[in-house]
C-alpha cells in the first residue's frame, strides 16, 4: 500500500509502456516537448474536461472525475465516467449505478495495450474508490470518431497491476534506461531531445572500442 507522497501520475502507464526512456525523460528529468500530437490530444482532453455533469435517463456523467489508487500509488483524472443505472434486480445491497470510464484518445487504435492499460488502471482505481467491480470501459478514438469497448479480464488487470510497480520501479531508480531507436520514434514529441540515433550511435562506437582492448 502507498501513501499520497508516493503518488505517480497515472499517465505515465502510457509513456511507459509506448517508451521507458520516454518515461522517463518525463517523470525523471521533467523534460516535456509538445508536437502536433500532442498539442491535439491536450486540447481534446480539455474540451472534455471543460464540460459540465450530464444525466440521460439511466446514465449520469461526471467529466474530468478525479481518481486515486493507494495500492498502485497512482493519481489522476478520468475524461469521463459514466454511471449506468442497474437493473433492479441488481440492485440489492449495492450500488444503484454502475461506474464505466470512458477514455478519449486523439489517434486510432494501437496495436498494442497501452491504451486499454491506461483506461483499466482508471476502473482499477474507481474500485478502490467506490468498492463495486467494474467489468468494462471504452476507448473513444478521434480519428476514427468510434468508441471501442474494453472488457476488464483478469489478464488486462495483471498487466496493469504489473505496469504500476514497474513505473514505481522506474521512477524510484532515477536513472533514464538508453534509447533504442524504432518507427515510433517518429512520433515521439521528445525525439529531438532525446536524440535516439545519435546517442545510440554513440553507445555502438563506445562499446566497439572497449570490445577492441579487450581482445588486444
Amino acid at each position: 500500500m502507498y501513501t499520497e507522497d508516493d503518488l505517480l501520475p497515472l499517465s505515465g502507464l502510457q509513456h511507459l509502456l509506448f517508451c521507458e526512456r520516454q518515461c522517463a525523460l518525463i517523470h525523471v528529468e521533467q523534460v516535456w516537448n509538445e508536437n502536433l500530437f500532442t498539442a491535439q490530444g491536450r486540447i481534446m482532453h480539455e474540451r472534455v474536461h471543460e464540460a459540465s455533469r450530464e444525466s440521460r435517463g439511466d446514465v449520469r456523467i461526471e467529466f474530468g472525475m478525479p481518481l486515486r489508487s493507494l495500492r498502485l500509488g497512482l493519481v489522476g483524472k478520468a475524461d469521463v465516467v459514466e454511471f449506468h443505472r442497474k437493473p433492479a434486480s441488481q440492485n440489492a445491497g449495492s450500488s444503484e449505478w454502475l461506474p464505466f470510464p470512458v477514455e478519449y484518445k486523439r489517434g486510432k487504435p494501437k496495436k498494442d495495450n497501452c491504451d486499454k492499460v491506461q483506461v483499466c488502471a482508471q476502473a482499477l482505481c474507481l474500485e478502490e474508490m467506490l468498492g463495486v467491480e467494474i467489468p468494462c470501459g471504452a476507448l473513444f478514438y478521434g480519428k476514427t470518431r468510434r468508441r471501442r469497448d474494453v472488457d476488464f479480464d483478469h489478464a488486462l488487470r495483471q498487466e496493469t497491476e504489473s505496469a504500476a510497480m514497474r513505473l514505481h520501479r522506474l521512477i524510484e531508480s532515477r536513472q533514464t534506461p538508453n534509447p533504442a531507436y524504432g518507427p515510433k520514434c517518429k512520433s515521439c514529441s521528445l525525439f529531438h531531445v532525446c536524440l535516439p540515433k545519435i546517442i545510440e550511435k554513440r553507445r555502438s562506437v563506445k562499446h566497439y572500442l572497449s570490445g577492441a582492448m579487450r581482445d588486444s
